[in-house]
């Protein structure tokens, strides 16, 4: 099994930023990353310290999503900033990781 050295990226925002449509339209036509997943989170905080959650008595539209990503170290740098320049992005982390390639 090869391997190869990738970098992870993780996108933290909220449903009502509406930018996740934009931010996978861009992941995926014009990077063309390796791999995306999004998740929405149950509750959550962030800067502003307001809790969102998704109980049935208080369901929010506006739940937290984290959208993930992963390429080669130097393209997610890339990313990140042209991310970060152009929309704004303000919450993103990134780290290190192996990725196991299976020959088939």
């Amino acid at each position: 099994m090869a391997t190869q050295s990738i970098t992870v990226a993780r996108i933290y925002l909220r449903e009502g930023e509406h930018l996740l449509t934009k931010i996978i339209d861009f992941l995926h036509n014009e990077e063309k990353v390796s791999g995306v997943t999004v998740l929405q989170g149950i509750m959550g905080f962030g800067p502003d310290g307001q809790i969102r959650t998704s109980r049935l008595l208080d369901l929010s539209l506006d739940l937290p999503l984290i959208i993930e990503f992963y390429d080669l170290p130097e393209r997610v740098e890339s990313v990140i900033n042209h991310l970060q320049t152009h929309m704004g992005l303000s919450h993103v982390v990134s780290w290190s990781a192996i990725s196991h390639i299976r020959s088939l």
